[in-house]
């Protein structure tokens, strides 16, 4: 195989695994391997621009930028993955292939067909299932029991292209996003050097995604709000899906206004009740009717306050059996 120029582009932490994987690969080839693994040469990442962060609004670079400044990787931020001389500046880097790793901007056909070989990305999700921004946390709220990655050619739909490789995963009771979310990273990166060489010597072959696909919108706030009317096992899986933002919330109905409660921990339990209300609230854990079966609260923390047990929570907040939240 003849040598690979790659443009990665990639913003959240996600994909710096994919990242550090071709600069691995890159640096590690030697001339007797060139018939298994094509010469890579990483040619340049594009990142989303530094953002405003904390109280002090000081700007904070993109974890991908920082990896690529570690390894002397020119680094691009357009505002736009549609700006002239952006594009511009990716077609003097002439890539024969483009991968795209949770970059967070649609690319329009002047990228897409700018590679010989196209552009490449990795998606978190078992396509044609859960398109979208959010596959991880939505896989995990819905209760799936497995999910994986797809290495797909990147067409001009939201994860609508071809597929070329997958690798499955299963979702256990203890994952929750954040322990997803890293093991998927690392994932998508090994199963996306497994494809580039098969890829590229037309081993591999795109092969369309079949129909019905499901969607993973963007996470907002209000989804994390807890509905009491949902099953206790529904709503244990928001909570784990969407830790740690924004977290499973309800609030605590007191004077002058009300608190907002965000549930770090919990379990179900067999029990029922009204929706909302407080079945028992001791050393055990809060435990709060809902839809079907209860669940037991069993870390929990006050707008503005610390994470602590349920038992030392209700040591300066009493509740009683029958309170409702």
């Amino acid at each position: 195989m003849n040598g690979l120029k790659i443009i990665f582009m990639g913003t959240a932490e996600l994909s710096c695994a994919s990242l550090e994987k071709l600069v691995g690969q890159a640096s590690s080839l030697s001339g007797d391997r060139q018939d298994v693994y094509p010469t890579i040469e990483i040619v340049g990442v594009v990142t989303q621009p530094d953002k405003p962060h904390g109280r002090e609004l000081k700007l904070q670079a993109p974890p991908v930028k920082v990896l690529a400044e570690k390894f002397n990787i020119p680094v691009l931020q357009p505002p736009k993955a549609r700006d002239e001389h952006f594009i511009s500046q990716l077609k003097e880097l002439q890539p024969d292939l483009i991968v795209v790793v949770a970059y967070g901007h649609i690319l329009p056909p002047a990228i897409l067909d700018l590679p010989r070989f196209g552009c490449l990305n990795v998606h978190t999700s078992l396509l044609p299932k859960y398109r979208g921004a959010a596959p991880i946390q939505w896989a995990i709220a819905n209760g799936e029991t497995e999910t994986g990655v797809t290495i797909m050619k990147l067409d001009a739909g939201m994860d609508t292209g071809p597929m070329l490789t997958q690798k499955r995963t299963p979702i256990s009771a203890q994952d929750d996003s954040a322990i997803l979310y890293d093991r998927l990273a690392q994932l998508g990166a090994e199963l996306l050097l497994e494809t580039i060489p098969g890829y590229v010597s037309g081993k591999i072959q795109p092969t369309p995604q079949p129909e019905p696909a499901t969607y993973a919108p963007k996470i907002k706030k209000e989804d994390g709000q807890i509905d009491w009317k949902l099953p206790a096992q529904t709503i244990l899986n928001r909570l784990r899906a969407f830790m740690p933002w924004p977290g499973a919330f309800t609030f605590l109905k007191s004077v002058p206004k009300q608190n907002l409660l965000k549930i770090w921990k919990a379990e179900v339990v067999q029990k029922t009740g009204n929706p909302e209300e407080i079945i028992s609230a001791d050393s055990q854990g809060i435990t709060i009717a809902c839809g079907k079966d209860a669940l037991n609260i069993l870390e929990l923390q006050r707008e503005g306050g610390r994470r602590m047990s349920a038992a030392e929570f209700l040591a300066g907040h009493p509740l009683r059996p029958g309170n409702k939240l």
